[in-house]
């Protein structure tokens, strides 16, 4: 069975009502970055920064899974699919699939602040005072800027066994996200779905300049018509 990595970005959930972060004059909600997505902002105004994370996980309640989420469901009855993705809501998950990579965390979970590894599902608020059975401060389990990606060694060796590649919503312009595709073998077929797209089509990139829901739909047509044409149980090289 071949192998589909999917790398998704803001613009995949942006479809769903889900806000993205940055505004147009670089504020995140109208706080600067340093104040609510780093570690010393979090230790200068904790209170701030886990309210800010309170908002952004009551507005994923109000939220679905659009089409797009839910087409690339679709890819797992013929194909080995696993989706690394930048966002920190849970849509794919709730979409339906299986096989989902978090680089820069989960809103609905919090971990430790001393532990990292010490990670708890959480769909509440989260306040100061609520602590582990340590004793332990809880925090977002969002990856801050200036803070290690954990997940990036498990995302790059997805990369250097896949067969397909399929970036949908993302600039692929922000390190270290950026510099997965680098890991895939050698002239690993890319499709490519965004409404600016960042990059040309070639021999082994095809381009979708749209949004993700008509792209992922068209691209999973594609791939879900070459399934059926095998050859034992190997899709036939293209």
């Amino acid at each position: 069975m071949k192998h589909i990595s999917i790398l998704t970005g803001a613009g995949i959930s942006a479809e769903s009502g889900v806000k993205t972060f940055r505004d147009h004059d670089g504020l995140w909600e109208g706080h600067d970055v340093m104040q609510v997505a780093t570690p010393e902002g979090f230790e200068q105004n904790p209170e701030l920064v886990l309210e800010f994370y309170n908002k952004r996980r009551q507005q994923l309640k109000n939220v679905r899974p659009n089409a797009a989420h839910k087409a690339l469901v679709d890819l797992e009855k013929h194909y080995q699919v696993d989706i690394i993705t930048q966002n920190v809501d849970d849509l794919h998950e709730r979409a339906g699939s299986s096989r989902i990579t978090h680089l820069h965390g989960e809103l609905m979970k919090a971990r430790s602040v001393s532990d990292e590894s010490l990670i708890y599902d959480w769909r509440d608020d989260l306040r100061l005072g609520n602590v582990n059975s340590e004793n332990q401060q809880l925090r977002p389990h969002v990856v801050w800027f200036g803070e290690e990606v954990p997940m990036m060694e498990k995302a790059i060796d997805i990369l250097k066994q896949t067969d397909m590649i399929i970036i949908v919503g993302t600039s692929m312009q922000v390190y270290p996200a950026a510099g997965l595709i680098d890991y895939a073998p050698k002239h690993t077929p890319i499709y490519f779905i965004d409404p600016s797209p960042s990059i040309t089509p070639s021999r082994h990139v095809q381009v979708f300049a749209e949004k993700a829901t008509t792209g992922v739909e068209k691209v999973v047509k594609q791939l879900l018509d070459l399934s059926r044409f095998k050859t034992g149980s190997e899709v036939i090289q293209y």
